[in-house]
């Protein structure tokens, strides 16, 4: 409706008055009659990187408790909370994401690490699968499998009601991390859960499984560099399309802070402590000193960022805008 005079468009004005001046019962009620949508939030991020799309997916997040007993398993208590309340975090619970990553070439579809599968499901874990059809893709459509190291939250989702969860993949994985965890001497003592694991979950798919060490390329574009010591065979991966370049690093840094500020702080989940400090400087000297950005499998989501060069350390700094231009 047209408002064609002053008597008319007073006339709405007092209208509208009245409906702001309503009781604020009457508001509340026909805001209640709205459905509520069920929207779940897909929790997956998607940049390109040249001719390649990049879709962090987060498989999960858990809540955990004294931190530093798992960051800085050699300091003292006192120097791991002080840190974590200079960076505004609390000093007894943190938050570990888990971020498998995709990365569509244009001619393969390739899974970085898997999460943790079916059997973290009932903690809210395990997400996947669902989060790769929320993307708009299929576990049916990835035709590469990457697994970055053999630790539970990495291949917990190879498989799914006893099938393989990928159908169509083929699977790439290093040759001294396969080596060390199917050694028969791993079946007892403190390896013994990890390599029961390992059995049930990448042994069944050795046959379609390429083997690789350092330097050796996945498909052009992609290449994998031994980062050991969170595992034996740990590795990380670069990309570059188009001059553009991104490293995966896996597991290299487990915390956005503890494990960057403080790089040769002993980490409870790396296996030898010494070679994996010595990794975390390597690998994150590297991509701070030709500013490449990366995605860390347990950085806060959605796990992409930059690294700088800070004291005897290095600091992590959050992607905003960077990767969508």
């Amino acid at each position: 409706m047209v408002v064609t005079d002053r008597r008319s468009a007073f006339k709405f004005g007092l209208v509208g008055a009245a409906a702001l001046a309503a009781p604020q019962i009457m508001v509340r009620t026909v805001h209640a009659q709205a459905p509520v949508p069920e929207i779940g939030n897909p929790r997956f991020n998607r940049f390109n990187l040249g001719s390649f799309e990049v879709t962090a997916i987060n498989d999960g997040a858990r809540v955990m408790d004294d931190p530093h007993t798992i960051f800085g398993e050699d300091q003292e208590q006192a120097a791991v909370a002080e840190l974590l309340e200079e960076n505004f975090l609390p000093s007894d619970r943190l938050v570990n994401s888990f971020t498998p990553t995709l990365v569509n070439t244009g001619s393969e579809l390739i899974l970085f690490d898997t999460g943790l599968g079916a059997g973290a499901r009932e903690g809210g874990l395990g997400q996947l699968r669902s989060r790769i059809e929320a993307s708009g893709y299929s576990p049916d459509d990835v035709s590469i499998v990457v697994l970055t190291h053999f630790h539970g939250d990495h291949i917990g989702g190879l498989m799914e009601d006893g099938a393989p969860a990928f159908a169509n993949a083929r699977y790439v994985a290093g040759q001294a991390e396969y080596d060390f965890w199917t050694a028969e001497e791993r079946m007892s003592g403190p390896t013994e859960g990890n390599a029961q694991a390992v059995q049930a979950t990448v042994v069944p798919l050795a046959e379609n499984m390429t083997f690789i060490g350092d330097g050796d390329e996945v498909v052009p574009g992609v290449s994998g560099m031994l980062a050991a010591g969170h595992t034996p065979g740990h590795m990380v991966f670069h990309l570059e399309s188009e001059g553009r370049r991104l490293m995966l690093t896996a597991d290299t840094a487990n915390h956005y802070v503890a494990s960057l500020q403080r790089p040769d702080w002993h980490v409870r989940f790396d296996m030898d402590k010494e070679a994996g400090a010595q990794s975390r400087r390597r690998v994150f000297d590297m991509i701070a000193s030709e500013r490449i950005p990366f995605i860390g499998y347990h950085m806060p989501f959605p796990a992409a960022g930059f690294i700088e060069k800070v004291d005897d350390g290095f600091r992590f700094v959050p992607v905003s805008y960077q990767l969508m231009l």
